[in-house]
């Protein structure tokens, strides 16, 4: 929906004044699975990114936070560390969203992931799979800054001696993941714009070849939209953040939990 949602010349078909709307209308012209297309990518690119995601996190805020603040919580630690992490995250995940957004265009050409692979690369070369992985990271880092500062802050409040707390998790979670989407929206539109290479939008301005770069994305995003343009699609965006980063969380602190509780009880 979300990928659907930021075209910027969509086709008249693909036409969404809101997220129901365009949920209706996917599954009644296209199929119920169709909302789901590119899930297989996804998960395939998912388990590895995030694992190293959260170990990099761990390890630099523990690190970090006992130069900026001996035995306490600092958040300009778990900013730094959170942003170094997306470096990670996001050298796996990009191509993976490339491929991902191509399948979930309107009518796409595509009609599996190594098909897609396969043609991309043939057609554009490797690069195009890394064309938007400057702009990936100039979201993400702010993203990831923005979503850990306001997760560690919301357990502060919530879960002040940090205990196992399904509950605190999920809120926190939640929260961080829609505050930092909504500000990074902006930097998402330009994204999908680099990833799914728009024919209809880059041909209405005489644009020849790929677009590449931020600035490019920003101009052509301007151009075409205006100042609105820039947040095409924020209502899906956090729509999908809230349960991505809740759930995330609270799997995350949960086998955190679990395996810590695992070790202590193996030594005693």
């Amino acid at each position: 929906l979300q990928t659907r949602m930021q075209s910027l010349q969509p086709d008249p078909r693909a036409r969404y004044r809101s997220v129901y709307e365009a949920l209706k209308r996917m599954v009644l012209t296209e199929g119920l699975w169709r909302p789901l297309r590119g899930i297989n990518v996804t998960v395939l690119g998912a388990g590895p990114a995030h694992a190293m995601y959260f170990a990099c996190y761990e390890k630099m805020k523990k690190s970090l936070s006992d130069v900026f603040q001996q035995g306490g919580n600092s958040h300009l630690a778990n900013g730094i560390a959170g942003s170094v992490a997306t470096l990670l995250h996001d050298a796996v995940m990009n191509p993976a969203e490339v491929v991902k957004q191509r399948l979930q265009m309107f009518n796409s050409p595509y009609t599996s992931v190594l098909g897609c692979v396969r043609a991309v690369r043939r057609s554009e070369g490797l690069a195009a799979f890394y064309r938007s992985y400057t702009t990936q990271l100039t979201m993400n880092v702010p993203f990831q800054a923005i979503h850990f500062i306001t997760y560690e802050l919301l357990q502060e409040h919530l879960n002040p001696r940090r205990h196992y707390n399904p509950g605190s998790h999920i809120v926190a979670g939640a929260v961080a993941g829609a505050v930092a989407a909504a500000a990074t929206t902006p930097l998402d539109v330009c994204k999908t714009l680099l990833n799914t290479q728009e024919n209809t939008a880059l041909s209405s301005l005489n644009i020849r070849g790929h677009l590449s770069g931020m600035a490019n994305a920003f101009s052509t995003v301007y151009q075409l939209g205006g100042v609105p343009g820039f947040f095409k699609g924020v209502q899906a965006r956090v729509i999908y953040q809230m349960p991505s980063t809740a759930i995330a969380w609270s799997v995350y602190e949960f086998f955190k939990y679990f395996l810590s509780r695992h070790a202590l009880e193996k030594r005693t």
